[in-house]
């Protein structure tokens, strides 16, 4: 089992505290997200581990190398150029010493009580599985009865994207994106046509006609995306229920 871990990003959202530190090491209840984002992942039975880097990249590299964790952990380094998570995926791809296996793909600000044993067991089956929940949000992907990926669509504009020419929307069901998901490195190969830079949701948005991307939805999930100044006080409480 593997896994990359997107740290790459800038984290406007948490300045001040991100002019100073990247994201991945912001500290939640004294541990940083990155680190406990690995010890989940650990818990998971993943045996080799991605990090990207970009924003602040050297202090996350000084971090891993200061660690010995018991498994593999290796740096996709785009601290020349951050590659948006589409293009982080298939940059990171060569990273991996094995490209048989589904990846389990894992944003280092989200927080959760998934068991990822279970969903990297449900990817076995197909070619992208997402982590999805009902909550509430703006911006949902759209599924059909069987739990296949047929769009997006943002409910305050009425934005609606997708491949399919006639989409009934009121046979859709719409669940929020978790921030993890699982996906095979044939379909990572596919992202070959894609610009260098480019957010996976575009890709597969546009691709979900032609590649069977599914639904996972875990029972009794509990999420916290840690985007935001004011949600690390709710972050602290979050991980101590855990």
């Amino acid at each position: 089992m593997k896994a990359l871990i997107f740290a790459a990003g800038l984290g406007t959202r948490l300045k001040p505290i991100t002019d100073r530190l990247p994201k991945a090491l912001v500290p939640v209840d004294g541990r940083p997200l990155l680190d406990r984002t690995i010890e989940r992942l650990i818990d998971a039975q993943v045996s080799e581990i991605v990090v990207n880097v970009h924003h602040l990249g050297d202090q996350i590299i000084d971090f891993l190398a200061r660690k010995s964790y018991p498994v593999s952990v290796k740096i996709s380094d785009e601290r020349a150029k951050i590659l948006d998570t589409g293009g982080g995926l298939k940059k990171a791809l060569a990273c991996f010493s094995d490209t048989a296996d589904p990846i389990l793909v894992h944003n280092v600000d989200i927080l959760h009580n998934a068991d990822l044993t279970a969903l990297y067991k449900a990817a076995q089956s197909g070619q992208v599985t997402l982590m999805v929940s009902d909550r509430p949000t703006s911006r949902y992907l759209l599924f059909d009865e069987s739990g296949r990926m047929c769009g997006w669509t943002n409910i305050k504009t009425g934005e609606v994207r997708t491949p399919y020419d006639h989409l009934d929307l009121t046979k859709m069901r719409r669940w929020a994106f978790s921030g993890i998901h699982c996906v095979t490195p044939e379909v990572v190969r596919m992202m070959d046509t894609m610009p260098e830079v480019f957010p996976i949701m575009d890709f597969y948005i546009s691709r979900c006609k032609d590649i069977d991307i599914r639904a996972y939805v875990p029972e009794g999930l509990r999420l916290l995306d840690v985007g935001k100044i004011d949600s690390l006080s709710a972050a602290e409480a979050f991980v101590r229920t855990l």
